[in-house]
């Protein structure tokens, strides 16, 4: 796994090698290889044989988004792996805080063709998704708005709670807490469809920007050429796994939601976030050696 210990991709990681584990009768070990925005344990799953043994669980941005973000990675996110499984996805809420003076996106958007350049949004960095969502956001409902990265959602989160920052695009398990006692207002849900965590929030393609449309997900890949009866075989075990109440609700609690798919369905969605990824990377003009 090319995140660190602690967060969902961990979680999600851990709950599938255990129950993985009871299936084959084989222990299923979970190793954190963090660094360089996923770039260190996702190359090291792109050289393991492909036999089955290796595997790698991760995040939408280490697969989608660093392929136009950095001028050159040590793999092909597309060649050098076969899409096994989704797991999950859950959405990102744009919200802003008590002196913005917007309550619904229609609004926001109205106040921000108003004042170009006047308004800002916060994100966890350069190059995160919090920060490519604002400038999808930019491009698609052509709007001038100020990114103001922070060294982590968090902050971010604070500063809009705060007054300091005008906006911020956040994933919903880690503000909802903040939208229900009314700290912040969720204005418009990134998904293409309303989800069950923030349920009255709507969609931004509902508040007047057609088909935008972004839920980022976490799935399982291996190295490339691995045996298609193998990627079957793990694929149905993982589908039987995200209909179990109990991996449910642990999805529930991080905010995120179970999406069961084929390895050909899995291909097809990462070539064409790649794609959704590489028009938002190129917007925001920023690369990393």
């Amino acid at each position: 796994m090319p995140q660190s210990a602690g967060g969902a991709t961990d979680t999600f990681a851990r709950a599938i090698g255990q129950k993985l584990s009871e299936r084959w009768k084989h222990p299923v070990v979970i190793e954190n290889r963090a660094g360089a925005a996923g770039v260190i344990g996702t190359e090291a799953v792109a050289k393991a044989p492909a036999d089955g043994y290796t595997l790698l669980v991760t995040y939408e941005g280490s697969q989608a988004i660093n392929p136009s973000l950095y001028e050159k990675l040590p793999f092909d996110s597309v060649r050098d792996f076969e899409p096994i499984a989704t797991i999950a996805v859950t959405p990102f809420l744009l919200i802003v805080g008590p002196q913005t003076k917007a309550n619904t996106l229609a609004e926001f958007l109205a106040l921000a063709r108003a004042n170009p350049d006047k308004l800002n949004y916060g994100s966890a960095g350069n190059g995160s998704v919090n920060h490519l969502l604002g400038e999808m956001l930019k491009v698609e409902a052509e709007i001038r708005i100020t990114h103001v990265p922070y060294k982590g959602a968090p902050q971010a989160i604070s500063d809009v709670i705060g007054g300091h920052l005008d906006s911020a695009f956040a994933s919903a398990p880690s503000v909802i807490a903040s939208v229900q006692q009314g700290l912040v207002r969720a204005l418009a849900v990134s998904s293409g469809q309303r989800v069950a965590i923030a349920p009255d929030t709507p969609t931004i393609a509902e508040g007047g920007v057609k088909n935008f449309d972004v839920n980022p997900w976490w799935g399982i890949f291996a190295p490339a050429g691995l045996s298609p009866s193998i990627v079957s075989k793990i694929n149905s075990d993982v589908a039987e796994i995200l209909q179990e109440p109990d991996f449910q609700e642990l999805l529930a609690k991080q905010g995120a939601a179970p999406l069961a798919s084929s390895p050909v369905q899995f291909r097809a969605l990462l070539a064409k976030d790649i794609a959704k990824w590489a028009k938002a990377v190129k917007a925001a003009g920023i690369k990393m050696n």
